[in-house]
């Protein structure tokens, strides 16, 4: 019998500036729990998770930041709050993992991407230490080098080892 492969994620939006920012430690996956006015922004892809980060409270976690913008044609009896915060759903050793590491080690817990996986949203989650502007500066360097070298072996197919 053949295996069935399980379809790809589709990935709704992403962080493009949380790689650039922080150094990403760990990296899970939430749950998200929404309204249904928010699953049809989802659907549209008329939703921004750039500024947005991860609170704890209470032994519980809260998405931050981010902005679900509300359909024109959705109803209109409902009121629309596009940036309140929204509850993750983690398991309890999950909850504490984060807890222990925002609170004893000085991390901070940023979202990477939301995404569908099958019929449910998914944030993924990482847990990141913030850069100093030298660390940005020593990444734009390397991936500067790493592009000149990719134009250099293409032209002459010579290998070259940085120092």
């Amino acid at each position: 019998m053949k295996k069935r492969q399980k379809p790809m994620p589709t990935i709704i939006s992403t962080n493009k500036r949380a790689c650039y920012n922080y150094f990403i430690n760990e990296v899970m996956e939430a749950g998200l729990l929404l309204h249904g006015w928010e699953v049809k922004s989802l659907r549209a892809g008329q939703v921004n998770i750039n500024d947005s980060y991860v609170e704890l409270s209470n032994g519980e976690a809260y998405l931050f930041g981010s902005i679900f913008q509300p359909l024109s044609f959705v109803s209109s009896h409902i009121t629309y709050i596009p940036n309140r915060r929204r509850k993750l759903l983690l398991k309890k050793s999950e909850l504490d993992f984060l807890i222990r590491k925002v609170n004893h080690d000085g991390f901070t817990v940023i979202s990477l991407s939301i995404y569908w996986k099958s019929a449910w949203a998914k944030l993924k989650i990482a847990v990141a230490q913030g850069k100093k502007k030298h660390d940005k500066r020593n990444d734009l360097k390397d991936r500067e080098w790493k592009l000149d070298k990719a134009r250099i072996v293409k032209n002459t197919n010579c290998v070259f080892i940085r120092n």
